[in-house]
């Protein structure tokens, strides 16, 4: 009894783990599409400073330039970050059915005692009631 009371209590920190590691990912993916916002803002104040829009055009901002860089790796990153998100949410599920299945196993392993315990409770106040 005492190992499924471990098992239970391991499956318990690899879903909470797990969900900890979901939950990362998630803000990662938030962040970084924040700041992708941000840069977006940032660019298009730089080009209508500029005057120009055009990215071929030889007067084009570099720091509007550098900025869609940096844009456009924090939107691939963010991708590729979903990709994972996907991944950790089945290991998340499949970590939950684990332990689901291991306190079904733990509330097997507890049903006979505590019918033993409640059949003893219930001799023991026939018992009383007999010698009462």
């Amino acid at each position: 009894m005492k190992s499924r009371d471990t098992l239970v209590r391991l499956k318990r920190f690899q879903v909470e783990e797990k969900r900890r590691r979901l939950t990362q990912i998630e803000m990662m993916i938030a962040e970084f599409n924040r700041m992708a916002g941000e840069l977006d803002r940032e660019i298009a104040v730089e080009e209508q400073k500029s005057g120009v829009r055009d990215l071929a055009h030889f007067a084009y901002s570099t720091y509007a330039r550098a900025a869609r860089a940096r844009r456009d790796n924090l939107l691939h990153s963010s991708e590729e970050l979903k990709g994972q998100l996907d991944e950790a949410r089945a290991q998340f599920e499949q970590a939950n059915d684990e332990l689901a299945k291991a306190q079904v196993l733990e509330g097997r392993d507890k049903a006979p005692v505590l019918n033993d315990l409640s059949r003893d409770v219930m001799d023991m106040a026939v018992f009383r009631g007999a010698r009462a």
